[in-house]
């Protein structure tokens, strides 16, 4: 029997007569394109059977009318999304908000955001902007302390964390669960650098600030482990903070063959405070990051990164939480979503 062929992103745009370029952007909902090109290129995308818009495909040619009754009978109500940041300091949550508003939108829900201000986490208080009677749900996204989240958990409304605190201690919260897959991409990085003689590596980055960093962390060094290669304690810098990761790298008499850092952002940092020390990437030092952030790809060099692919998080997001509010009582979830280990010029592998 013949495997099916996968679909690829240039398949999609020689069906459409378009440059592979314009629906890369499409499908990673980046900025430089309209909106109608945008939907045509998903619709096709979806069509052709596109791994990231499979599930598409599949619901609408096997319509589940339990299911359908179900959406339909589903009270309508404000889902209240809480976050510490604003959406264009984090590459992560803005291309995941309009794909989730979608979703809610079709199943009759509004999306209304409220910013968690410094007083709030200080005081485990409510934004004042949020109206409890309202709210069917809520969604917490760039949301890391744990005193709040355990606040959030107790208001007794159905919540979900994209995302979230580290489970320190192996306690985790009581609420559904959403993260990137942070491990499969880095352990294979980890694995391919060993294979062609990279054997110091380190890492950057604060591993207890959330439960993603924590699992790219223990993946680094579980990978290292596993094949045999020492970890020096040296060359892993426990920040998020610019000035201190700068401090730390002009310590170093001789760096590291490699840094894996924890988000694109501070690999961005590192490579800025090289070129302070007037180190080059990838001559002196190689660097590989996380996320796939627009900056990633127009540095010089680009930087290998791992793929978030923040449109199916934004479908497994929306369709967690409405499972939530309709069966309160299941069993809490923690659901990974795929991510893509991209080589780029600042490992020049």
């Amino acid at each position: 029997m013949m495997m099916k062929k996968k679909v690829t992103i240039q398949d999609i745009a020689d069906a459409l007569g378009i440059s592979r370029n314009t629906v890369s952007k499409a499908i990673n909902n980046s900025e430089g394109i309209a909106e109608a090109t945008k939907e045509r290129i998903l619709k096709k995308a979806a069509e052709m059977g596109y791994k990231q818009f499979s599930y598409l495909g599949a619901l609408n040619a096997f319509p589940d009318p339990s299911r359908h009754a179900a959406e339909q009978r589903m009270p309508s109500g404000e889902i209240a999304l809480f976050t510490t940041m604003l959406f264009n300091q984090s590459h992560f949550a803005s291309t995941m908000l309009d794909r989730f508003h979608q979703e809610l939108s079709q199943m009759g829900y509004t999306l209304n955001t409220h910013r968690i201000k410094p007083e709030n986490l200080r005081d485990l208080s409510l934004p004042m902007t949020f109206i409890r009677e309202r709210v069917s749900g809520i969604v917490c996204i760039e949301t890391f302390s744990r005193p709040y989240a355990g606040m959030v958990c107790s208001l007794g409304i159905p919540v979900l964390f994209v995302d979230g605190p580290s489970k320190e201690g192996g306690y985790s919260l009581p609420c559904d669960q959403l993260l990137m897959d942070n491990t499969t991409g880095l352990s294979r990085f980890v694995h391919e650098m060993l294979q062609i003689g990279k054997r110091r590596i380190g890492f950057i980055g604060d591993w207890m600030h959330c439960q993603s960093f924590y699992e790219r962390y223990t993946s680094f060094r579980c990978s290292m482990f596993m094949e045999e290669a020492p970890v020096l304690e040296t060359d892993c810098i426990r920040t998020n903070d610019s000035s201190e990761i700068g401090e730390r790298l002009s310590a170093f008499d001789t760096l590291p063959d490699i840094f894996i850092c924890a988000n694109d952002f501070i690999a961005l940092d590192v490579m800025y405070h090289l070129k302070e020390m007037k180190k080059n990437v990838p001559e002196d030092v190689w660097l590989c990051g996380f996320d796939d952030s627009p900056e990633s790809r127009i540095l010089s060099p680009n930087l290998t990164t791992v793929h978030i692919h923040t449109q199916i998080m934004a479908y497994a997001a929306a369709h967690l939480l409405s499972t939530r509010i309709r069966e309160p009582h299941l069993d809490y979830r923690t659901v990974y979503t795929e991510t893509e280990l991209i080589y780029r010029g600042s490992t020049p592998f």
